[in-house]
């Protein structure tokens, strides 16, 4: 039996993700919790015709401790989107708050469970979860990952495009780093099967992966950000992982997890002066059951990109880190 849980379930992200989990036949319960519109959302999937049997809770009542009681597994896009003109930094204040709140919530209903954190900035909702999860004494690294999947499966997409590659999931490109403009480092270099991208395209390829979400903000002009393409890669991590618990052996997706409680991630912190950084993890029953140290073998060019990649996310997680250490007045 697996039960899992979306925050954020009415959300841009929540819906689409919840669909998608309804219709996995890995998931028996899936439970939805959001401030607004839950029992409604939960009432339109439970007529799907597939196993998973769906429930929603708003705050009222202990909503959110019956959503998450004996959960197997949390996903969490809940927050505010990214509109025109904001940064990624800009959605911090706000988001962090509803981060913290909900990690609470975790703590207190079902410590042990995997937690997936989609709300942006992953960089630092990421550390901020932690710090919430270590006060609590229920931090299990192994089992805290920042969903990093949408920059992979940009990758792969944009590559495909060049390379004539008609379905591009076949493509495995570990892109690594954080989960926001400069931070996101695709390593082409290692991509399997090998690609070969033209020089006067790298730059722009490059580029294309890192700001892949100012394309969606810009298309949809005001009305919303990367909703459809993040659900989809929140529940590609997430069947991923399900599979994995369930005993699957080889599954391996990029991650942000904090390394030093990852076998193999000791390595990769000495190299990147990092403790939270996405590579590509080897899921298992316990969740990061390995960190790949793809960073020492990138290329110059890569090299390049990961110098400034280490910069920002160092500010990003001491962000994170300190909204928990000295919280902001209220």
């Amino acid at each position: 039996m697996v039960k899992a849980c979306v925050a954020g379930a009415s959300g841009g992200i929540g819906q689409p993700l919840s669909l998608l989990l309804k219709g996995c036949p890995l998931i028996d319960e899936l439970s939805l919790y959001d401030v607004v519109n839950t029992p409604g959302v939960a009432a339109d999937l439970s007529h799907i015709s597939s196993p998973a049997v769906v429930t929603g809770y708003l705050p009222a009542d202990d909503g959110m401790k019956k959503a998450f009681a004996g959960c197997d597994l949390v996903v969490i896009p809940a927050g505010i989107p990214r509109k025109p003109g904001m940064t990624r930094d800009d959605l911090f204040k706000i988001n962090a708050g509803i981060v913290r709140d909900l990690i609470k919530g975790v703590a207190e209903a079902c410590p042990k469970a995997f937690v997936l954190v989609i709300s942006n900035p992953v960089n630092s909702t990421v550390p901020i979860a932690a710090e919430v999860l270590k006060a609590a004494g229920v931090f299990d690294p192994k089992k805290l990952f920042g969903v990093t999947t949408l920059d992979v499966v940009r990758a792969e997409t944009f590559v495909a495009s060049i390379t004539g590659e008609k379905n591009p999931s076949k493509l495995n490109i570990p892109v690594i780093g954080g989960h926001s403009g400069e931070t996101i480092v695709p390593l082409f270099s290692q991509a399997k099967p090998a690609v070969d991208i033209p020089a006067k395209d790298y730059d722009a390829l490059v580029n294309r992966v890192q700001f892949g979400g100012d394309e969606v903000v810009k298309a949809k002009d005001g009305a919303g950000s990367a909703t459809l393409s993040m659900a989809y890669a929140g529940f590609r991590f997430a069947e991923k992982l399900v599979r994995a618990i369930k005993g699957e052996k080889g599954v391996v997706e990029p991650s942000f997890v904090y390394l030093p409680g990852v076998a193999g991630g000791d390595a990769i912190v000495k190299a990147t002066g990092c403790e939270f950084f996405s590579v590509p993890i080897e899921l298992g029953p316990s969740g990061a059951e390995k960190a790949i140290d793809v960073v020492n073998s990138a290329n110059d060019a890569e090299k390049k990109l990961l110098e400034a990649c280490y910069t920002g996310l160092k500010g990003n997680i001491s962000k994170g880190v300190e909204f928990i250490q000295n919280p902001p007045p209220k």
